[in-house]
């Protein structure tokens, strides 16, 4: 009879485990939480802790708590293969990441095989859905080819009789946006002064700039990130160049101004159109500020990557792989980039880029009277 009894008592005990596992559901946000791109990291990981509190508070996903695992890559590729190893021996369901294209393209290997979705709220690098390994890998962002394009025709357009010069860091991100931008201004007309490509990481670009200005550049295309780009545009006003530096979405982050000053007031960039202008987010902007968050740059977009994979799971009844992405393939989502679906890729058809400019410590919609 004891014996029954503790069958029994083990029985209860094991459900009662069983039912507490799955209380809860974990999911990931991964990107360059320390490092040089830390301020990217800290808008990803801003955006993914206010759309749990938010998720968890209006009662969770398919009545349970969601539970936020933070991985750091420093977007770094070997890294980031580490994290998503890691995440996956966490069991999350979902990796809100990562930010950089290589870092992205490196880690979808991982989540694919373990059946983990992946969506990237800043990977623009066409071979990240192209050439993606599995289904479950999907981007709330867009592509280099598109921001190239919007990019390489303002150039063209605006800048037809000066000399444009298109500079990129050798990464995944940049080399492609770059290509891209020249690409798309070649093809409207306009032919590259001069191509070229400088290291990352390096303090001085002085002898790069004084090869700028050797060359009479007016224009300046950087395919990199705010780092070397404020150095930059900080060393040509430095040597007397009135030259304009236009680049990409990798300049959304107040610490490009923290670098230049008003060295960079002039500064022209291109990203989608600002999500915090978007109704539906006002009250998630809110939030944040009210918890001391970042609103800029990827924290709505990490939020949104979460909101749609929550209403997946939710039409899904479930948070299992295939389920899921079946419903994220074939859904419409309303976040707080608005109303969106993904194509067969896995990108997404948020509106297109437009440009921003730099100017007294911020950045706001370029007033295009060029």
């Amino acid at each position: 009879m004891k014996t029954v009894i503790k069958a029994v008592i083990a029985l209860y005990a094991g459900v009662a485990l069983a039912g507490a596992a799955h209380a809860e559901i974990r999911i990931g946000v991964a990107g360059p939480m320390t490092g040089q791109f830390a301020s990217f990291g800290a808008q990803m990981k801003a955006g993914a802790e206010q759309a749990v509190e938010d998720i968890n508070t209006a009662g969770g996903v398919l009545g349970q708590k969601l539970v936020l695992e933070v991985g750091d890559d420093t977007c770094d590729p070997k890294q980031a293969v580490a994290v998503a190893n890691q995440m996956a021996g966490k069991d999350v369901a979902l990796v809100a990441g990562h930010l950089c294209s290589a870092s992205s393209i490196s880690a979808s290997q991982v989540y694919t095989d373990e059946k983990i979705v992946q969506i990237s709220p800043g990977s623009q690098n066409p071979k990240f859905t192209d050439e993606r390994p599995g289904p479950g890998i999907f981007r709330v962002c867009g592509r280099d080819d598109q921001q190239g394009q919007v990019a390489g025709e303002f150039l063209a357009k605006h800048f037809k009789d000066k000399d444009i010069a298109i500079i990129n860091d050798k990464s995944a991100y940049g080399k492609a946006l770059a290509d891209e931008t020249q690409k798309a201004m070649e093809a409207a007309g306009k032919k590259a002064t001069l191509v070229d490509s400088y290291t990352p990481g390096d303090k001085d670009y002085s002898s790069f700039v004084s090869k700028l200005k050797a060359a009479n550049i007016d224009v300046l295309y950087v395919g990199g990130y705010y780092n070397e780009a404020g150095i930059i545009k900080s060393e040509m006003v430095g040597q007397g160049m009135s030259t304009i530096l236009v680049s990409g979405d990798a300049l959304v982050t107040d610490e490009y101004w923290s670098i230049t000053g008003e060295a960079g007031a002039g500064t022209l960039m291109t990203f989608s159109p600002d999500p915090r202008r978007n109704p539906a987010a006002a009250p998630v902007v809110e939030r944040l500020e009210a918890a001391g968050r970042t609103t800029e740059g990827y924290s709505l977009y990490t939020y949104a990557a979460i909101q749609a994979w929550a209403e997946a799971a939710e039409r899904a009844g479930s948070t299992d792989f295939q389920p899921v992405v079946d419903e994220l393939q074939n859904g419409t989502f309303d976040t707080v980039l608005g109303q969106f679906s993904f194509n067969g890729k896995g990108d997404v058809n948020i509106p297109g880029y437009v440009f921003y400019e730099w100017k007294n410590g911020k950045y706001d919609y370029y007033n295009d009277t060029m």
